[in-house]
C-alpha cells in the first residue's frame, strides 16, 4: 500500500471518530451549561445516532478491512447500542458491497494454478456473501464418480492486497487507543491492541481455518444438532477456501424461523448449550458467532460458519474459568476473587478485591429476570460502578484468551436480544461449569 493511501486511510479514520466523539460532546456541552432541555438533547442525540452510524457505514464500505469487522460487532449488539446504529451497521453483516468477478477470478486461478473453467462445472460470478476480509461464492466441483453431478460448494475467496489494509488498521487502532488513554489513564488498552494484533493474521490464514473448522466439526460430531462444513482440501489454499455448501435461514431472521416452524426460543437454546460445551469442556470455540456465521436449519439445527478467529486454550485455563464461572453463578466471592486471581487477570492492589467482585456484578446483574441477554441500562449502571472501583484499583493485565471469551459472551448476548431469548443463564451453565469442575462429559 502506498503511503499517500495509508495516510489518506488514517485521516479518515481518524477524523470519523472525532467528528463522532465531538457531536455528542456538544450536545452535552449543550444540556449541562446553556440549559438545552432534556427532551431536546434526547432529540439530537438520535439524530446524531443515525449519523454518525450512516458515515461510519459509508466509510467501512469505502475502506473495508477490520472496518467492516468493527461495524458488524457493533451491529450485533441491540443490548447495548442504540437501535439506529443497529439498523444501519447490521447491513454489514451481509450487505457488503463484493469486489468485481475479475478480481476474484484471478485469485482463484494464480492460487489454485489453473483457470477457473477446469477447476469448476459452474461458478455464479455474483457472490452469496462478501464481508471485511473476502467473499463467498456458489460453485459447482467437476463431476466425480462419488458425486457424477458435481458438488455444489461455498468458495471463500480472500480480497488482493488485504494483509496490507489490515496492518494498516491496526496501527490506526493502536494509536487511537493511545489517545484515548491519555485521556483515561486509569485504562490500560496494551491488551486489547495484543489481541486484535494477534487475531488480524490468523483470520486471514485460510488453511489456519480450515484446520479450525474440522477440529470444532470433530468435537461436535457426536450432536446432530450442530452442523460444520466439510472443507475441500484439493481446491484450497491460504487465500482460497472451498466447503461443503450450506442452506440455513440466518440465525437473527426471527420471521423466517417462525415462517419455518422453528421455535426461536429453541434455537436460543441451542445456542447458549453450544457454546457452553466450548468454552467448558471442549477448549476449543468458535469466536465470531456475529449473525451472518450462523444459519439455522430445521430441529433446530445450529450451522456455524467462518472458523477464522477460534481459539484453543489449554485445560489449565479451561478449568480456571470454569472455576470462575461457578464461582459467579454461586456469588461465592472469596472463591470468586482466588478464580480471578488464579486466571491471571491482575491489579495494582491485589488485596483490594473491589474490582473482581464488580467484574462479577457486570455478568450477574446486567440483565432482567426473565430475559437472557444483557439490558443496556444495567450495563450502564454497572459501568459505572466497574469505572469507579477502577480508578480506585486499576486492572493492570487481563489474558488474552479471556478478553476473546467477553467478545464472545457479548455478541452472545447481541443474538439473544434478537431472539428475545428467556434462556435460564444460571440454570444453564451451572451443569457445564460443574461438569468441568467434575471432569464429567455431558449431552444434551
Amino acid at each position: 500500500m502506498r503511503l499517500s493511501k495509508r495516510i489518506s486511510r488514517s485521516y479518515a479514520v481518524v477524523s470519523l471518530a472525532a467528528r463522532v466523539y465531538l457531536g455528542y460532546k456538544l450536545i452535552s456541552v449543550r444540556e449541562k451549561r446553556f440549559g438545552l432541555r432534556p427532551r431536546k438533547a434526547q432529540r439530537q442525540r438520535l439524530r446524531h445516532h443515525t449519523w454518525s452510524a450512516n458515515h461510519f457505514y459509508d466509510t467501512a464500505v469505502q475502506r473495508q478491512g477490520l472496518l467492516i469487522k468493527l461495524g458488524q460487532i457493533i451491529g450485533s449488539r441491540p443490548d447495548l447500542i442504540p437501535d439506529e446504529y443497529i439498523d444501519v451497521l447490521s447491513r454489514l453483516q451481509d450487505d457488503v458491497p463484493p469486489r468485481s468477478f475479475n478480481v476474484i477470478r484471478r485469485v482463484i486461478e494464480r492460487e489454485l494454478k489453473r483457470p477457473l473453467a477446469d477447476l469448476f462445472d459452474d461458478f455464479e460470478e455474483t457472490p452469496i456473501a462478501a464481508a471485511s476480509l473476502a467473499q463467498v461464492h456458489r460453485a459447482r466441483l467437476k463431476p466425480s464418480a462419488s458425486e457424477p453431478e458435481g458438488r455444489v460448494v461455498a468458495v471463500k475467496v480472500q480480497y488482493p492486497g488485504i494483509e496490507e489494509i489490515v496492518d494498516n488498521d491496526l496501527q490506526n487502532v493502536r494509536l487511537l487507543l493511545r489517545i484515548l488513554a491519555r485521556f483515561e489513564r486509569n485504562l490500560d488498552f496494551t491488551p486489547i491492541i495484543e489481541e486484535l494484533s494477534h487475531n488480524a493474521p490468523q483470520e486471514l490464514d485460510f488453511v489456519n481455518e480450515g484446520h479450525n473448522a474440522e477440529t470444532i466439526a470433530k468435537n461436535f460430531a457426536g450432536r446432530d444438532n450442530v452442523v460444520v462444513p466439510e472443507i475441500i482440501w484439493e481446491y484450497s489454499t491460504r487465500r482460497v477456501l472451498t466447503m461443503e455448501f450450506m442452506e440455513g435461514i440466518k440465525i437473527t431472521n426471527v420471521e423466517a424461523l417462525r415462517r419455518d416452524g422453528i421455535d426461536p426460543q429453541e434455537v436460543a437454546q441451542l445456542v447458549t448449550d453450544v457454546y457452553c460445551e466450548q468454552l467448558y469442556l471442549h477448549g476449543m470455540f468458535h469466536a465470531d458467532p456475529h449473525p451472518g456465521n450462523l444459519l439455522v436449519q430445521p430441529g433446530p439445527k445450529l450451522v456455524m460458519l467462518d472458523f477464522g478467529l477460534c481459539r484453543q486454550y489449554d485445560d489449565t485455563f479451561r478449568l480456571r474459568y470454569a472455576k470462575m464461572t461457578n464461582a459467579m453463578l454461586r456469588w461465592d466471592l472469596p472463591a470468586l476473587v482466588e478464580a480471578y486471581k488464579e486466571l491471571g487477570i491482575k491489579v495494582k492492589n491485589p488485596d483490594d478485591p473491589a474490582v473482581y467482585v464488580e467484574m462479577g456484578r457486570a455478568f450477574m446483574e446486567t440483565s432482567r429476570e426473565g430475559e437472557g441477554y444483557a439490558n443496556a441500562d444495567l450495563v450502564a449502571k454497572s459501568n459505572q460502578r466497574f469505572e469507579k472501583a477502577m480508578r480506585a484499583n486499576p486492572v493492570t493485565d487481563i489474558p488474552r484468551e479471556l478478553l476473546l471469551i467477553m467478545r464472545v459472551t457479548g455478541l452472545l448476548s447481541g443474538l439473544g436480544k434478537h431472539l428475545g431469548s428467556r434462556v435460564d443463564v444460571t440454570e444453564t451453565l451451572l451443569p457445564y461449569t460443574q461438569a468441568a469442575l467434575d471432569g464429567a462429559k455431558m449431552t444434551r
